[in-house]
């Protein structure tokens, strides 16, 4: 019943920008913790970004400072504002969402709602 659908990802230099989003429905988007993963090839699914139902937000400490998750819960649309890129956050992204973790939210296996994911390519 839920998807989501990412969008948004493409080829920018290092230093660039870019501004992923990612389109849900078949849910309420305020009653959802929403966040943002990425995997690249030969590397495990690690997370990126989440927002919090109450609004909240927490970082990987990889990203922190550089990206920015936001929503728009009347829109049903959540958002990945990223900056200052480097060539290691080369990767698929993926959005998620969840109601009720099923072990803790930094891993992938938490979640159980996915997108289909964005290809975000850095070049140096």
């Amino acid at each position: 019943q839920v998807q989501l659908v990412e969008s948004g990802g493409g080829l920018v230099q290092a230093g660039g920008s870019l501004r992923l989003s990612c389109a849900a429905s078949g849910l309420i988007l305020r009653t959802y913790v929403m966040a943002w993963f990425r995997q690249a090839p030969g590397k495990e699914r690690e997370f990126v970004t989440i927002t919090w139902s109450g609004g909240s937000t927490s970082y990987a400490d990889s990203v922190k400072g550089r990206f920015t998750i936001s929503r728009d819960n009347a829109k049903n649309r959540v958002y990945l504002q990223m900056n200052s890129l480097k060539p290691e956050d080369t990767a698929v992204y993926y959005c998620a969402a969840e109601r009720s973790f099923v072990g803790s939210y930094y891993t992938s296996a938490a979640w159980r709602n996915w997108g289909q994911g964005t290809q975000v390519t850095v070049s140096s």
